[in-house]
């Protein structure tokens, strides 16, 4: 039994680790402000005992014990890293998380392989955090685990240690039953997440498909069903819910299930939005790209789910319709690139590559190329100063467990127009009220909706822009982390 009383289990570190110019070892703050890495971290503001539990890269897998690190910043934290070696890495998080769950998800079960995954490495790499977790808690002390690449964390850890306290938090969608049912190792995943004191998700739809694979795969018994908050829109969007089960139970356990999407950071996109290094990016966006042309934004990384590939053939149509916006419009494309060795997402980019290139080779103008193109990982304050000149944000993933990038677009606009085109298949479609709602998989909705976006009078644009913008403001990031661990009363967001 140790002696932290607040532990979080999350495979990223709360900062990037770097050396300075004599090699030793520094932490650098990550460049975005925004995500849950800075919440997640500031949570250790007011609680001094606490430990992040995250993993490590060694070459042997003979050598290296748990790193424990005492950290100072916000205050005095303890740092626990586990050494991984690169089979189990790649086995753990490359193939069986992104290759056999990540489709599974995401409701794309024809990309779903069960021989990809090597589950008993998948249980090793679980169990190692969670006995980290054990070995660091005190007595009654709570743990936060984070996402799907840790669902069997909470049974290891309530199996060792029943005292304590376990949250739960699902970053990605939750599929429907069928979808999830899929995947062989359901019983187990399941129970594991049974286990938990809460379970949370970022919309009642996801929370709903748990409390229904719950229901209908290991017999969890359902509580009554409550009027979702007053932050979600009940009716009209695909992953609309009016009610939503308030909670489990399970083996005499009751496990209380949250609905409540990860906010952004407002304030200081704001704050950034009227600084010299961004304006400075905003007089090159002006100069180089946008020209005096209306600019259309679109920001994610080279995946499957997220429908770069279907927003460049419609943008493709669009010009083949509109003669007249050639040299009008611009589209600039950020679609951060994958890590290398994964066959599914080289071939994806390389179609968005083709896409894109074919696009330019058809329409471009010597004065005009009407697709920009990046794969690199846009440093923040760049991204923000995108934000503010972008005439259009066009969002529209296959399938998206929340996005930020819509949020953050909204956060950027504040008293400004602008469009925000969204797939309703996004988490954010049912908390932004204002966004231009598409469906991604229907040609005629695409062409419609950025047509719409394109002509859209400026009295319309500010007044959706302005309920976006109230919606991120009343909920923040801060306030998703108070509202998850609001049961646990020595976990205090700063």
């Amino acid at each position: 039994m140790g002696s932290s009383s607040f532990i979080i289990l999350y495979h990223r570190t709360p900062f990037d680790e770097g050396t300075d110019e004599q090699g030793n070892r520094i932490w650098v703050d990550q460049k975005s402000p925004n995500g849950i890495i800075p919440t997640l971290r500031n949570i250790f503001r007011d609680c001094d005992d606490g430990t992040w539990i995250a993993w490590r890269r060694v070459e042997n897998p003979e050598s290296g014990d748990i790193e424990r690190i005492g950290m100072q910043d916000p205050s005095p934290f303890t740092l626990c890293r586990i050494p991984l070696h690169d089979t189990q890495i790649t086995s753990f998080y490359h193939i069986t998380s992104k290759e056999s769950f990540w489709p599974i998800l995401h409701t794309f079960p024809t990309h779903f392989n069960v021989n990809n995954a090597d589950w008993s490495i998948f249980e090793e790499v679980n169990l190692r955090f969670a006995e980290a977790a054990c070995e660091e808690a005190a007595e009654g002390a709570t743990v936060w685990v984070h996402d799907y690449n840790l669902w069997l964390a909470p049974g290891y850890i309530r199996e060792r240690r029943p005292d304590l306290k376990i949250a739960f938090f699902h970053h990605t969608p939750f599929p429907g039953n069928d979808v999830f049912a899929i995947l062989p190792w359901r019983e187990q995943i399941l129970e594991s997440l049974l286990c938990c004191d809460v379970v949370g998700f970022h919309i009642p739809r996801y929370t709903e498909n748990f409390a229904r694979a719950a229901s209908t795969l290991v017999g969890a018994n359902r509580g009554p069903k409550v009027p979702v908050d007053k932050k979600f829109i009940t009716v009209g969007t695909a992953l609309s819910e009016g009610t939503v089960t308030s909670h489990l139970e399970h083996n005499g356990r009751c496990v209380q299930l949250l609905s409540s999407p990860v906010g952004t950071s407002p304030d200081v996109i704001q704050e950034l939005s009227w600084s010299a290094a961004v304006e400075n990016h905003g007089e090159l966006i002006v100069q180089d790209t946008k020209k005096g042309r209306k600019l259309i934004l679109s920001a994610s990384r080279v995946d499957y789910t997220k429908g770069n590939e279907e927003l460049l053939l419609a943008y493709e149509r669009l010009l083949e319709r509109r003669p007249d916006l050639h040299g009008d419009v611009v589209l600039m494309l950020a679609c951060v690139a994958a890590a290398s060795g994964m066959k599914i997402y080289e071939d994806t980019q390389r179609s968005i590559e083709e896409m894109a290139g074919r696009i330019n080779g058809r329409f471009s103008q010597i004065d005009w190329v009407p697709v920009r193109f990046s794969t690199r990982r846009i440093p923040y304050e760049e991204m923000i100063a995108w934000f503010c000149h972008a005439d259009v944000c066009w969002i529209t993933p296959l399938r998206d467990g929340l996005n930020l990038v819509a949020k953050e677009y909204a956060a950027a606009r504040r008293n400004r127009g602008g469009v925000l085109v969204l797939s309703e298949f996004t988490g954010a479609s049912v908390v932004l009220d204002g966004a231009v709602l598409t469906n991604p998989y229907s040609n005629r909705r695409m062409d419609e909706t950025i047509e719409t976006a394109l002509v859209m009078p400026e009295e319309e644009q500010r007044d959706r822009m302005s309920r976006m913008t109230e919606a991120v403001e009343n909920y923040t990031v801060k306030d998703w982390a108070e509202e998850q661990l609001a049961g646990f009363p020595q976990a205090v967001v700063a």
